[in-house]
């Protein structure tokens, strides 16, 4: 089967720059300058990985302008354009039509992974350079770190991969501060994720931070996938998605999400799951990737950011609602995990 695909998706016009904040999985401070999320190409090498590919195009390159959510100018590029074999080259063949030209200009460049043993050229290496150097941000999607490094990108930067690669990575490019135990993570116009669903949480992010919270939770809800995970969350979660059974923490979660204003200590959480408070703390790690605190955490954080969008409460009655136990508390969790203050979040996105 062959697939074309065209140089553009429809999706609406450009819109204007946003501003917003800095993911917490890098310490460097909340910026405020605008910053533009409007025109996105993916860059694809020999072989496409399908998955992560399909990623892309599912969260920029859909028009969902009719649920109100933000046009996206959508590309697909490969350094010489016409037919382009996948890791599934026995039955799916891509066509593509756009040159390297398609990355001047661009907002956002996603290189897609082709496997850590591909090389780009010297011509590739040199557009993404350019491209970094005329304003563009880059983001890779799993081993499409190896891409960014061999270009020089990631020299003295901080990165993730898939935790399948780090070994290899560390080996290769001892210049780059490899985080192997994180979903994503950014270091100034580099954006790098960890291994397949990471892809998405990456994405999520950053329309979450160009166009607000709730035009990223609309996507999520569409894709039927999480809104946030925080990208500094682990990668080694031994059931990403928990089935609805009784014997998961599905029903839980879905519990204290509707009651993070309340009490949601450990001892709670056991007791509202008949557990042990040692089998509810190993069954977070397994199947989020992280404590009851932090999960609790970042729920709280993520709610304050959808009261803080469309409401006018004060922040201490942000604060009340999320269930922390004060606003102080709200401003210093908020600012670990966001990089901005709760008056800076509700000035850039409230009313939007």
């Amino acid at each position: 089967m062959t697939t074309t695909l065209d140089t553009k998706a429809a999706t609406g016009p450009a819109t204007g720059p946003a501003t917003g904040p800095v993911t917490a999985a890098v310490d460097e401070p909340a910026r405020d300058v605008p910053e533009s999320l409007s025109s996105i190409v993916v860059l694809l090498h020999d072989p496409v990985s399908m998955f992560e590919f399909g990623v892309a195009c599912e969260v920029f390159g859909t028009d969902r302008t009719a649920d109100g959510l933000p046009p996206f100018d959508f590309a697909v590029c490969t350094e010489h354009p016409g037919p382009l074999p996948t890791a599934h080259a026995g039955f799916v063949q891509l066509s593509v039509h756009r040159g390297l030209d398609a990355l001047v200009g661009a907002d956002l460049i996603i290189v897609a992974p082709p496997g850590e043993h591909t090389t780009p050229s010297p011509t590739v290496a040199q557009a993404l350079r350019d491209a970094v150097a005329a304003g563009s941000r880059v983001m890779s999607m799993c081993s499409g770190s190896f891409i960014l490094a061999r270009a020089g990108l990631l020299d003295g930067r901080r990165a993730t991969t898939h935790w399948y690669h780090a070994d290899a990575f560390c080996q290769q490019f001892p210049d780059v501060e490899l985080v192997p135990d994180v979903l994503y993570l950014e270091d100034g116009p580099i954006a790098t994720s960890a291994g397949t669903a990471a892809a998405i949480d990456l994405c999520l992010h950053l329309v979450r931070r160009a166009h607000g919270a709730a035009a990223a939770s609309g996507i999520a809800r569409r894709m039927v996938v999480p809104p946030h995970r925080d990208g500094g969350q682990a990668q080694f979660v031994r059931t990403p998605v928990a089935p609805c059974t009784g014997d998961t923490l599905a029903g839980l979660l879905e519990w204290a999400q509707a009651h993070l204003h309340e009490d949601l200590s450990v001892t709670r959480l056991a007791r509202q799951a008949a557990m042990s408070e040692r089998t509810i703390a190993r069954r977070f790690r397994d199947e989020t990737g992280t404590t009851p605190h932090h999960w609790v955490t970042a729920q709280r954080v993520a709610l304050a950011e959808q009261l803080l969008e469309a409401g006018a409460e004060s922040i201490e009655e942000v604060a009340r609602r999320c269930g922390f136990a004060s606003a102080d508390m709200l401003r210093h969790h908020f600012t670990r995990l966001r990089s901005t203050t709760p008056t800076a979040f509700r000035r850039t996105f409230g009313g939007a």
